[in-house]
């Protein structure tokens, strides 16, 4: 249940600061925000606050920021159907009432001869008093269409997402990759408040209960002189020379209150991967200087980001096979041994999946926000958009060849964890 809950919480942190990195900029830009979901398939919560649905969704995989005009608006009135409108003080159609006109009692009915809801914000019809009479009605820019007693609002040319500029179509488009860079920074520079940022010093951290070095008598603090009259000026020289020994005993000289002292210590033989290593149970030295714990969490976020497109470049070059990626179920049972150790490792993991989901995202492969983004880049050298019927074949054929990758993925996961 705990496993349960922690990725429930992981992936839904990810995927909202993803969305409200869209949400916002599209907000910023005058589109209309139709919908803010979390999650896909049926919903399991909803409210509406102005003009945007926000809704919980059964499946926590995922979530989308619905807006007007990214895909072809699908509210349009027909010549010859009939509709009822109803009007605010000014004259003005507020509610266009496509069927249960019934439950109107000040609703005016009209046989439409034609409407433009993106442009002119106009109908044209007759009335039923007046059937000769060609009139035509204003309708406010917040008019809504009701069908089966939900109102779906109108979208003016201005409020939709292919009427604004390249610049802020392609900026609500790349904001939401990069609030999941924002989250990892934001999770690091946390994680250095709580634990202090780690150093390269050749000083001993916290010791573990039943590690080696605190039964041996080291003391957290104590800074390494040399290892087997080995020279020693870094942590990562002091972890090489422990790993490379396990199970034999090396002489520790350290110095403590200004006094220096020869300590005898017998590194523990852990298994890692194929081989065996040394370990004597203490932790990286930490600090919690202000101008440190400010660049962590950019830091470890550059770092992080430089290792997995390293690793992409050895799936592209054939030294990482596709059987080691891993799907959500890959991810849920990494969840699983992640929470084990705790919080903070759960946090970190958190920031590690943030990164990951961003760059993801940022490839130029169609569906992605990084595809979309190619396809802008396109737009700028043309000076014109691409076909929007052909650059959704594009998207669509993207997406199902996504989809097939996500299922062959998970199938991997789940005979490798379960079969």
């Amino acid at each position: 249940m705990t496993t349960v809950i922690a990725f429930i919480i992981i992936f839904g942190a990810l995927v909202f600061f993803h969305e409200a990195g869209h949400f916002y900029f599209a907000k910023r830009a005058g589109i209309l925000c139709r919908e803010f979901a979390i999650g896909f398939g049926p919903k399991i919560l909803s409210f509406k606050k102005n003009e945007t649905l926000y809704t919980i969704r059964l499946l926590p995989i995922g979530g989308y920021v619905r807006m007007a005009g990214e895909d072809q608006e699908m509210l349009d009135l027909k010549a010859g159907q009939r509709v009822g409108l109803i009007f605010n003080d000014k004259e003005q159609v507020e509610k266009i009432v496509l069927n249960g006109k019934n439950r109107y009692p000040n609703i005016r009915l009209i046989e439409v001869e034609s409407a433009d809801l993106d442009h002119d914000l106009i109908i044209k019809g007759y009335e039923e008093e007046d059937d000769e009479t060609l009139k035509t009605f204003s309708l406010m820019k917040e008019a809504v269409i009701v069908e089966d007693q939900v109102e779906t609002q109108i979208a003016p040319w201005d409020r939709q997402f292919a009427s604004k500029s390249l610049g802020k179509r392609a900026m609500t488009i790349f904001a939401g990759p990069m609030m999941n860079f924002v989250l990892a920074i934001v999770i690091f520079t946390i994680l250095a408040i709580i634990q202090g940022v780690p150093t390269n010093d050749p000083i001993l951290g916290k010791l573990t209960n039943d590690g080696a070095a605190k039964q041996a008598g080291l003391h957290t603090g104590d800074t390494v002189i040399s290892i087997d009259g080995s020279e020693i000026s870094s942590w990562e020289d002091i972890v090489d020379v422990i790993q490379k020994h396990p199970g034999e005993e090396l002489m520790f000289t350290i110095e403590r209150n200004n006094q220096t002292k020869d300590i005898a210590v017998t590194p523990k033989a852990e298994k890692e991967g194929e081989k065996e290593v040394g370990r004597i149970g203490v932790l990286n030295p930490v600090e919690k200087s202000p101008l440190k714990v400010a660049t962590y969490g950019v830091q470890q976020t550059y770092q992080w980001t430089i290792e997995i497109f390293r690793m992409l470049g050895k799936l592209v070059t054939g030294q990482f096979s596709i059987d080691m990626l891993s799907g959500p179920v890959g991810i849920y049972k990494s969840t699983e041994v992640v929470a084990k150790s705790g919080v903070l490792y759960l946090m970190k993991w958190g920031a590690l999946l943030s990164i990951n989901l961003g760059i993801m995202n940022l490839l130029p492969i169609p569906a992605l926000d990084g595809g979309r983004l190619l396809f802008f880049g396109v737009e700028a050298l043309r000076g014109k958009p691409i076909d929007r019927q052909k650059e959704g074949m594009v998207h669509f054929i993207g997406f199902a060849l996504l989809m097939l990758l996500m299922i062959i993925v998970t199938w991997n996961d789940i005979q490798r964890f379960f079969l």
